[in-house]
């Protein structure tokens, strides 16, 4: 049987995670679950977008990842399952299926929700389990569920870029506090075209070189180098960059209505020559 994968906002605190797994058991016996991760920050599409890009990957064809992050964007009768690179994606139509893929899957449709059933993380699952066990019992895509084509479309977070500079946004700071921004190692060598380049972030600290591993650098001292996803990363070796830094991921600030809200992520800068 194909593996499927679990990614969440959910965290780890209470009993869903669990109930999560024993439902997709009693509809798929014998299914291998895997989790992937149940911490991505709450309603954080550009964290949730990284973490699954870095670790699809890695699995083989026909892998089934169940995405279950801002499930409840808005209110709709159907969720989405996507085809892309041989693998599926199932998760809200919430614009988080096109960031991962970074533009139009092969192929999505559009798994229609039980009309007498309460809108609710379970109801999401059990589609979800069904269309797994449709897709190992031989079925299509297209026999599964009608074809999207008017589904929530949304861009991937982009470094933005002048002349001399390029501007990255935080997009992840894991376990070890190291923290991740969203500029890859093939942006960063466009944009620099052969020039020294100096890293900017908070309390004027600067980086003027890249590292490949962290022990490049002595105990305690700061260093830059990109991840094993390509991404760049600033981090302490043995230390917490984030903490001693001040350095902060995704956060969504209410405005003065108090209906609204706006999501932020900290600059890191490079400048170059």
């Amino acid at each position: 049987m194909s593996i499927i994968t679990l990614t969440s906002d959910i965290g780890l605190q209470d009993y869903l995670v669990g109930a999560i797994k024993g439902q997709l058991w009693q509809h798929c016996p014998g299914a291998p679950v895997m989790d992937i991760t149940h911490q991505i920050s709450p309603f954080n599409l550009p964290q949730a977008t990284y973490i699954c890009k870095s670790a699809f990957s890695y699995y083989p064809p026909r892998t089934f990842h169940i995405v279950l992050i801002n499930l409840f964007d808005r209110k709709a009768n159907h969720v989405l399952l996507a085809e892309h690179n041989g693998q599926y994606i199932a998760c809200a139509d919430n614009g988080l299926v096109t960031m991962i893929a970074n533009g139009t899957p092969d192929k999505v449709v559009r798994l229609q929700l039980y009309k007498d059933q309460p809108q609710d993380t379970f109801t999401i699952l059990r589609r979800f389990a069904e269309a797994y066990k449709d897709l190992q019992s031989g079925k299509t895509l297209e026999e599964i569920g009608e074809p999207a084509r008017d589904f929530v479309i949304k861009n991937n977070l982009q470094p933005m870029t002048g002349q001399d500079y390029i501007d990255g946004q935080i997009i992840h700071i894991d376990n070890f506090e190291n923290v991740v921004v969203n500029i890859t190692r093939q942006q960063f060598e466009e944009n620099r075209q052969g020039r020294p380049f100096s890293i900017f972030f908070r309390r004027d600290e600067v980086i003027t070189q890249l590292c490949e591993t962290y022990a490049d650098v002595p105990e305690g001292h700061k260093l830059a180098l990109f991840n094993a996803a390509g991404y760049l990363e600033i981090a302490i070796n043995k230390g917490n960059a984030a903490g001693l830094f001040g350095l902060q991921g995704f956060s969504r600030d209410q405005l003065v209505s108090g209906f609204q809200k706006l999501a932020f992520y900290q600059t890191i800068r490079i400048i170059f020559g």
